[in-house]
């Protein structure tokens, strides 16, 4: 009867240990699958987010919200996304 109480929880200890993995693995990745190239106006864009890469993902993502409220993955390779974050640096650099 003592063996049968250690085994049950054993596997309950290894069940909940388990499903903390699931919840770790889930945080440690990209967020973005999908990236936009095709250039559109800044004009459309609120904020931006850049996420450098790490341990959650090997590559760089900008995140793009748009005033609509939509999320959108930017390429960061893509000319016109380099020039949008220069300026939001140079900007934020050199306050009015």
């Amino acid at each position: 009867m003592n063996s049968s109480m250690a085994i049950l929880l054993l596997l309950g200890a290894a069940a909940a240990l388990s499903r903390g993995a699931t919840i770790n693995r889930a945080e440690l990745r990209c967020r973005c699958i999908n990236t936009e190239s095709k250039p559109f106006s800044n004009k459309q864009i609120a904020n931006i987010e850049l996420i450098p890469h790490g341990p959650h993902c090997v590559k760089v993502e900008i995140i793009a919200t748009l005033k609509s409220g939509t999320l959108i993955c930017l390429d960061p390779e893509a000319k016109w996304v380099k020039r949008i974050i220069h300026s939001m640096l140079h900007r934020s650099s050199n306050p009015k």
